[in-house]
Parts: structure tokens; C-alpha cells; sequence
């Protein structure tokens, strides 16, 4: 018997990870932590592997969500494999030793007494003993080796892949994790298995999201210069909060793209931190992984203006500029945050949201504030000063999540015996559960894992 093990600990997005056995073999996919709580709280449900003995853990990607526990796993189960892709190995290199560098000021000024997890130390040993994998190319896993896993490139970010696993008996289990099937601006969509898969474990972080039937990526794309041409030539500033992986190499080359063209006018865009450590990757890697412009220097190519160091003092917003910085949720202390609270107030400047927001975050509660709105930028909605929104703010898709009719059509078009549903919150699963069971056959299993619970996988 196959089963699946739901270990995030509880139906939401954050410390994803989940546990397949199947007889004497078992893998982890993913072991990540929860963007929206600290301490052990943030970590996945590890307590559940007691007894077990998890074999092979492969990776999808590197945003701290899939990866950010992964050193904790491995110190708790050091016989275990970890597999991913080179560029996943490169940026998780990355991610994972910032996050020390976060989780260490959270002890100090939050007093969060179990971080950090590990040390710079400690992750460098960890990450001498990953295994990179190319798209593709059958493996296999688990010490019996009668499992076969193949990668393929998900679409989302730099890295990341989909996950085909065969068990002894021939069933395919095909986990997405986070997927984009549509050509982003560097890079290009997912390339995935197009028949003979026999349970689907699918993302649904937009599942119950309708977009609209005239949507396209170009007519958005300018619909986004238009509103900074606008903003600017007013006299305002300009603020994109962005995930330092993905986002945030993204956009800027579509920035210098519309610098170039004249669709913007030359001002300084502001970036740097973690993303520019992580675009520095993206340019390392610029020929060796999928790209829709291979060859293409983000640094060479599109000049910006270096953050300050946090020693430096604070920074303070400048009429006709462009602040591209994180956090995308506009977590308290990001710089994304600070600079919030200086242009909420101002008329003539303007806030743009380019990608998801949890519901509980500042950045959501901005996205739903109306003009003359008192938010705050806590923790929570009841953490922090107050600050009257003044300033424009305009939330556009360029999300690296596939859209619910996209993950609908990939699951017609496989009709897979069982479809398992993740990486959501309630209403997104419970919307992909009823889509699913209205278009299709009434043979296709649709399960919902409940966190900590095992289920069967219907091979």
C-alpha cells in the first residue's frame, strides 16, 4: 500500500512537507518553514516521522516554504538523501544561510529562544551532502533503489521542478510543487509530464481565484509601466515589495526593459540584499538553466542603486525613484515595511503589489485598505502605528503560481486515478475540490489531506 502524509500542520501555505511510503520505501517531499510563525511553531510536523525512517528527501525549489527546515531534517535523519537541482543547491545555499542571519536577529531583539536552527556552520556541512539532479533523467531513490524519481522544471522560479515518482509496482505519483505553466519574463513556463500519471498531488495557491477572461501577461505588463510613468512624472515614489527569489529578478529586467524603451523615465531604482545575492546566481547560471533570454546579466545589464546597510541609518524615501525591495508580504522590520509607513501618506506616491500576500499580512491589508483607511504595518492587524492611506496602490498578476483554469486544464488533460490537493489555504482547496468534482469523470478520486493524517494514494 502507498500512502501520503500531510506534515505542514495545517491546511494553509507555509512549512510544506510531505511524507510517501510505499512498503519498506518512503520520501520527502519538500521541508520548509511557515513564512508567518516563529520558533517551533514555524517548522513542519517532523514529530510525525518518530518511528520512521525517511529515506530520500528531494526539493523543489528554494523559496524558505519548501526549504527552510531542510537542515534541521537532515541533522534529525543524516542517512537520508537530499536530491534537487543544481540551481535549487545554488540560491538554497543562499536563502538558507540569510535566514540564519534572520533568525539569529529574532533571538536577539524578539527573544525567540529556539533560533537559530542551525548555523552558518552548520548549513555549509548540511549542504556538502546534497545531490543535484538535471531535468529529465530517471534516478532512483530509497537504499532498496527499486523507486525511480525524475525531475521536471515547474515553471516558478530559478530551479524549480515537478516530481515524478514510480513506485515498485508501477504507479506514478506526480507532485507539482509550486508551478507556473505560463512564460514568466525570464523564465519560461513549466514543462511537464503530458500522460501517465496516476495520482496528482497539485499545488491550488489560486484556487479560488477567477482571473480574468481577458487577462494577458503583455496587456498587464503595460498596464504596470503606465502606472509608474504615471507615478513618477507626478512626482511621487514608486514602491514594489518583491520576494528577493524570483520576483525580484523578474521585474528588474522588465524595468530596465522599460527604461530602455522610454516607457519609464531614467530615475534610480533602489535594490539589493538578498535579492542581489540571488540575482548574482540567476547570472551565474544564465546559460546552464532554462531561460527564456539565455546570456542575459541582470547586473550588467540593468543599473541600480545599492540599499544601505541597516548600520548606515534609515533610509528615507526619494521623490522620482523606484524602491524594488522585500519583503512581498511586508513583514514587520523588512525594509518593504519601513518604507511603507513613509509613503502611505503621500498622495503622489504609490505602492504596487506584483505577487501574493497571506491575508493576514501588512501587504494584504494594504491591497484591501480604501483611500483614507488607518492600517497597520504589525504583526498583525492590531500591531503597530497607524498610517493613513493617501497614496495610489494598484495590485497587478504576475504571480509564479499557475491560475485555477491553467491547474484545471493540466488535470483534464492528465486524468490521473486520484488528485491530491495542497499548498493552499481552505477555501482555495475546498474551491479546486468542487471545480474538479464538477469537470472531472466520476472515477478521479479528489482528496483534501487532513495535516498529521495519512490517506491512501488510489494507484
Amino acid at each position: 500500500m502507498t500512502t501520503f502524509t500531510n506534515l505542514t500542520g495545517g491546511a494553509e501555505i507555509g512549512a510544506n512537507c510531505y511524507l510517501i511510503e510505499d512498503g519498506s520505501n518512503s520520501v520527502v517531499l519538500d521541508v520548509g518553514v511557515h513564512p508567518k510563525k516563529v520558533g517551533n511553531d514555524a517548522k513542519p510536523r517532523l514529530d510525525l516521522l518518530e518511528g520512521k525512517d525517511p529515506q530520500t528527501i528531494i526539493i523543489t525549489h528554494a523559496h524558505l516554504d519548501h526549504i527552510g527546515a531542510l537542515p534541521v531534517f537532515q541533522d534529525k535523519y543524516p542517512r537520508a538523501e537530499v536530491i534537487m537541482t543544481r540551481a535549487t543547491a545554488e540560491v538554497g545555499r543562499v536563502m538558507l544561510h540569510n535566514s540564519v542571519n534572520v533568525m539569529t536577529a529574532q533571538r536577539m531583539f524578539d527573544g525567540v529562544v529556539e533560533y537559530p536552527f542551525f548555523s552558518h556552520g552548520e548549513l555549509d556541512h548540511a549542504a556538502n551532502h546534497w545531490v543535484t539532479r538535471p531535468y529529465e533523467e530517471a534516478f532512483r531513490v530509497c537504499r532498496s533503489g527499486d523507486m525511480l524519481a525524475t525531475l521536471y522544471d515547474a515553471g516558478h522560479i530559478l530551479g524549480s521542478c515537478g516530481v515524478m515518482l514510480e513506485t515498485r509496482a508501477g504507479v506514478h505519483i506526480f507532485y507539482t510543487g509550486d508551478v507556473q505553466f505560463e512564460d514568466q519574463s525570464l523564465i519560461p513556463g513549466a514543462s511537464f509530464p503530458q500522460e501517465g500519471v496516476d495520482v496528482l498531488i497539485m499545488e491550488c495557491t489560486h484556487g479560488a481565484v477567477e482571473r480574468p477572461i481577458d487577462y494577458t501577461r503583455a496587456r498587464e505588463m503595460n498596464r504596470f509601466a503606465r502606472t509608474i510613468r504615471e507615478t513618477l512624472q507626478g512626482g511621487g515614489a514608486v514602491l514594489i515589495p518583491v520576494f528577493a527569489l524570483g520576483k525580484t529578478q523578474e521585474l528588474l529586467y522588465e524595468l530596465g526593459r522599460f527604461r530602455d524603451g522610454g516607457r519609464i523615465p531614467d530615475v534610480p531604482i533602489y535594490s539589493g540584499g538578498l535579492g542581489a545575492k540571488v540575482t548574482h546566481v540567476y547570472d551565474r547560471l544564465t546559460y546552464d538553466t532554462p531561460r527564456l533570454n539565455p546570456g542575459m546579466i541582470l547586473h550588467e545589464s540593468v543599473e541600480t542603486v545599492p540599499l544601505p546597510r541597516e548600520m548606515e541609518g534609515p533610509m528615507h524615501v526619494s521623490p522620482g525613484s523606484i524602491y524594488l525591495v522585500s519583503s512581498g508580504m511586508m513583514s514587520p522590520h523588512t525594509l518593504s515595511n519601513k518604507l511603507a509607513a513613509q509613503v502611505l501618506p503621500h498622495e503622489a506616491d504609490a505602492i504596487l503589489f506584483v505577487g501574493y500576500s497571506d491575508p493576514e499580512s501588512p501587504a494584504a491589508r494594504i491591497k484591501t485598505a480604501s483611500q483614507g483607511d488607518l492600517v497597520r504595518l504589525g504583526k498583525d492587524a492590531n500591531a503597530g502605528q497607524t498610517y493613513p492611506v493617501r497614496c495610489r496602490i494598484e495590485t497587478f498578476d504576475f504571480s509564479g503560481h499557475a491560475h485555477r483554469a491553467a491547474l484545471l486544464d493540466y488535470a483534464r488533460q492528465l486524468h490521473p486515478r486520484q488528485i491530491v490537493l495542497v499548498h493552499g489555504d481552505v477555501e482555495a482547496q475546498r474551491a479546486m475540490r468542487d471545480e474538479l468534482e464538477r469537470y472531472m469523470p466520476e472515477d478521479v478520486k479528489i482528496t483534501i489531506p487532513i495535516p498529521g493524517k495519512s490517506c491512501k494514494l488510489e494507484g
